[in-house]
């Protein structure tokens, strides 16, 4: 028997994954979640061989709740399946500790395989994200004035560049207005800015946003 739990806030899409892993995992046996509550409670009170957690999930984010599953659960593999691209949030999740960062609109037969691999002890990426880290590696120049943000102020950047306000940032993140325009006033300085506008106009030019 294989226990995986599926963490995602839309039911239909729980209902749709649990299909597809019955159907192309022998053995499967599916549990869900949610929000990031429902997984942290779930997994601190069973043993499950795999968690499938989407990015954006209601409460905190994604970043945020792998960080606790690889606290509470240091070799749990979790497989990130989500509608973000990966070329915005492959490299983070992977570096906080997922084995495999997948896009929502893959094919089935994509999900299963990503599924077994990670199962099997193995990470899970695309040939386009695996060409994309190779490059990041070998290159001898400076990494991407994003790049240099913690995940939390990549993701303040990421809501400021979606046309969300502070207090609407500060709200879905749970933090306070200050704590959102403090994480505003470091991406500025980090990323050598001065406005919003160009913080926005840098997000699209970079496609950081969907």
């Amino acid at each position: 028997m294989i226990s995986v739990l599926i963490a995602d806030d839309h039911a239909i899409l729980r209902g749709g994954l649990k299909e597809i892993l019955v159907r192309g995992i022998e053995g499967a046996v599916c549990g869900e979640a949610k929000d990031a509550q429902q997984v942290l409670a779930q997994v601190q009170s069973q043993n499950w061989d795999l968690v499938i957690l989407d990015v954006s999930m209601p409460g905190r984010s994604g970043l945020d709740l792998l960080r606790d599953l690889r606290v509470a659960r240091p070799k749990l593999p979790v497989l990130i399946l989500s509608m973000h691209p990966e070329d915005q949030y492959g490299r983070r999740m992977l570096s906080a500790g997922a084995s495999g960062y997948l896009e929502k609109e893959n094919a089935p037969e994509e999900l299963i395989k990503a599924i077994r691999k990670v199962l099997a002890g193995g990470r899970y990426v695309s040939p386009a994200l695996a060409e994309k880290l190779a490059f990041d590696l070998n290159q001898d120049h400076g990494q991407a004035l994003h790049e240099t943000l913690s995940d939390r102020e990549f993701e303040v950047l990421r809501m400021i560049a979606s046309g969300k306000k502070v207090t609407e940032i500060a709200e879905q993140l749970h933090l306070s207005v200050t704590t959102v325009s403090t994480y505003r006033s470091r991406i500025l300085e980090k990323m050598k800015m001065a406005t919003t506008a160009e913080l926005i106009r840098y997000a699209l030019r970079n496609q950081l946003v969907d």
